[in-house]
């Protein structure tokens, strides 16, 4: 069973959106659940990764010139252009936290399921969302109008929390877990993260849904807003590191277009804005059915 659902993973993830879509309040009930499931999920992920290899890869340069790229370069872009068609002070925030997001730390598999190697994915995916708590607070800063205000106190307790616990704990296990005995951890734990990574779809799709039955125009337009972010950002990786070689062009849009919107409300949350859940309620479709279009494409242009 457990391989049959890795195998159709791609397929399975966006029929997860489309079932909290149609069933909103089982969604809504899901949601105050999925940051445990993410910490619980990024912490599980680092445990599998050589983390000599990976901090080698952090000290490359690249890999936080990618992140700036990642989130700064992208704020830039997305609200420019947010501006120029008279963007609300609660659209401009939500779209430019959307920038700010770290990369999916499920990137580095879909990576690989395309036949890339998965370190680069990887560093990238960490460097992203290290840069993260830095470029959303600048954002906030900058987009939420004259009436900013941030509990500095709650917003550093919840990036300890959600993004150094589980890089921490994970170093703590790779210190005191001989190798042998990991690797047979981590290979039971494996077989069971895709099933984890089912909840985030279908938990916050449902907030989508409920911008659908209250304003349907509107909910239209914010999902051809999430198609276009997604399409964008994985545009702007693609031409940033073409000249790098087919395989990092295609890395750095992959990562680009994977965004980690839960994380960014677990470290945020209210300060986001009311628009912040409906749109990354938009986002699952175009972010979950990237990876079956990419395959797509991969197999069609040489």
């Amino acid at each position: 069973m457990l391989s049959f659902i890795s195998k159709h993973s791609s397929l399975l993830l966006l029929l997860a959106a489309f079932v909290g879509f149609v069933f909103p309040t089982q969604s809504a009930a899901a949601l105050p659940y999925l940051p445990y499931v993410l910490f619980a999920l990024m912490l599980f992920t680092l445990m599998g990764i050589d983390q000599r290899m990976l901090v080698k890869a952090l000290f490359n340069r690249s890999a936080w010139g990618y992140s700036l790229v990642h989130g700064g370069v992208t704020t830039f872009i997305v609200s420019c252009v947010a501006l120029a068609f008279g963007a609300s002070t609660e659209l401009l925030l939500a779209v430019t936290a959307v920038c700010a997001t770290g990369s999916l730390f499920a990137t580095p598999a879909i990576v690989r399921s395309m036949g890339f190697e998965p370190l680069t994915a990887m560093a990238f995916t960490i460097a992203s969302t290290l840069m993260m708590p830095i470029i959303l607070y600048l954002n906030l800063a900058v987009f939420s109008g004259d009436d900013f205000s941030l509990d500095l106190q709650s917003y550093c307790l919840r990036m300890v929390i959600f993004i150094f616990g589980p890089m921490a704990m994970a170093y703590f296990i790779h210190k005191n877990v001989a190798k042998s005995h990991l690797s047979r951890i981590h290979s039971k734990l494996a077989q069971f993260t895709i099933i984890l990574v089912f909840s985030f779809p279908f938990g916050l799709s449902g907030q989508f849904r409920l911008l659908w039955d209250n304003n349907r125009d509107f909910a239209i337009n914010m999902l051809f807003l999430a198609v276009g972010i997604c399409v964008l950002f994985f545009v702007i990786g693609l031409l940033f590191y073409w000249r790098k070689g087919k395989e990092q062009a295609y890395v750095a849009a992959i990562t680009s277009g994977n965004r980690n919107v839960l994380l960014t409300y677990s470290v945020a949350g209210v300060f986001l804005g009311p628009l912040y859940l409906p749109l990354i309620g938009a986002l699952q479709l175009p972010i979950y059915l990237q990876p079956i279009v990419v395959k797509f494409l991969l197999k069609r242009i040489p």
